[in-house]
């Protein structure tokens, strides 16, 4: 099942978004606190504006490192445990959305990811009951300031400013995550080619080791890391980022200066 948070000018919706991506069934109320009941209004995708198809109640949780090849080209090894950090809600937008880079930032990188919803408050779930809190999975853009991630230290600053967490198109609820593939383009031109299977901690560990520490609320995100090929992107450029089994979204990337201006 995929579902989708949208509007048509007017506050936000959720729907129901068939196989083909090309419609969506109006569902009443949030899906993650209440039942699924068709309204019996349909749109089309391309009539409506897709938002961020969760904003997280608390808090992005997200893996530093979990593939070999990108540890590498970052001249790192990879972490005995998952090593992770918190990016603010603050920081979620959706598809189509801009990608908002400061004037004091001047080293932008992309990175695809998947990213996981949780679906139910959970503290300290173990690594065989992990799928069943989680409600689905997105794509996402992790979006870092490198020049900031250098000079700070840590990577709340560089990787949780407003705009730098994309998610989309939809949360697909059935999705076996063990070998998907995932890719981002520049300007149409692919950067990253990885798949899933090649993360060193797993989507159960991952939900086990942040739950450990994080009581983790419906609604929070978890990102899963990037595989390798991540590089730079400027003001002007769109990064396209595309998980199998769930979709593509992309986004502008534009200058605060610039958007200012317009």
């Amino acid at each position: 099942m995929r579902i989708c948070r949208f509007t048509t000018g007017e506050d936000p919706r959720f729907g129901l978004v068939d196989g083909a991506g090309e419609k969506i069934a109006e569902i009443s109320g949030d899906p993650l606190y209440t039942r699924i009941e068709l309204t019996g209004e349909t749109f089309r995708v391309d009539e409506v504006r897709l938002l961020a198809p969760v904003i997280p109640r608390s808090k992005v949780v997200a893996v530093g490192r979990n593939y070999a090849d990108h540890a590498r080209e970052m001249g790192t090894e990879l972490p005995a445990e998952p090593m992770m950090f918190l990016i603010p809600n603050t920081s979620v937008c959706g598809p189509d959305d801009p990608v908002v880079i400061p004037s004091f930032a001047t080293e932008i990188s992309y990175e695809a990811e998947l990213a996981v919803v949780v679906g139910r408050v959970a503290k300290d779930v173990a690594v065989e009951d992990a799928q069943g809190v989680i409600f689905g999975y997105t794509v996402a853009n992790d979006v870092t300031a490198r020049d900031l991630q250098r000079a700070d230290g840590q990577w709340a600053r560089a990787k949780g400013m407003d705009t730098f967490t994309p998610l989309g198109p939809w949360i697909e609820t059935e999705l076996d995550v063990s070998d998907l593939r995932i890719s981002s383009r520049v300007d149409g031109e692919t950067r990253q080619e990885g798949t899933t299977k090649d993360m060193a901690f797993g989507v159960a560990q991952i939900v086990a080791h942040a739950s450990a520490a994080f009581t983790l609320l419906p609604g929070d995100v978890l990102l899963t890391g990037t595989p390798a090929g991540v590089g730079p992107i400027a003001a002007g450029q769109r990064c396209e980022v595309e998980v199998e089994g769930i979709g593509t979204m992309g986004n502008p990337f534009v200058s605060a200066s610039g958007r200012e201006q317009d």
